[in-house]
């Protein structure tokens, strides 16, 4: 029960000795000077990939190779190994319709009237 007593007040005392230099530093900081790291901002805007971002890459596709918005989602999937399921999250709204309208037109599904509604499977 001493040894418990001792660690504990030893603990305080470092604790107490400790959080005097840690608010002076913090103090000495000027954070109205201090500017986002535009590096890191960049490395994670590239890292990680938008809707916006997969339309405009998949709208690349489409114009330079000449080829339909279904097959170039299978090719950029193809391309950086990832699995076409795995990009339904990253399909837009004119992305999704540009798909309907390839699909209809490829007779992959039926044409649609304003009343029902054709799923695509994604």
């Amino acid at each position: 029960m001493e040894n418990a007593l001792f660690m504990k007040n030893e603990t305080n005392q470092s604790t107490s000795n400790f959080l005097p230099n840690i608010l002076e530093s913090l103090l000495e900081i000027n954070w109205n000077s201090m500017e986002p790291n535009k590096e890191l901002e960049q490395a994670i805007a590239n890292k990680f990939l938008t809707p916006s971002k997969f339309a405009m890459e998949i709208e690349k596709i489409v114009a330079e190779e000449k080829i339909n918005y279904i097959d170039a989602i299978v090719h950029y999937c193809e391309v950086n190994e990832l699995e076409v399921e795995s990009v339904t999250k990253l399909v837009s709204k004119p992305l999704k319709e540009k798909l309907k309208w390839d699909a209809t037109r490829l007779n992959f599904m039926k044409a649609t009237s304003k009343t029902s509604r054709a799923k695509l499977p994604i």
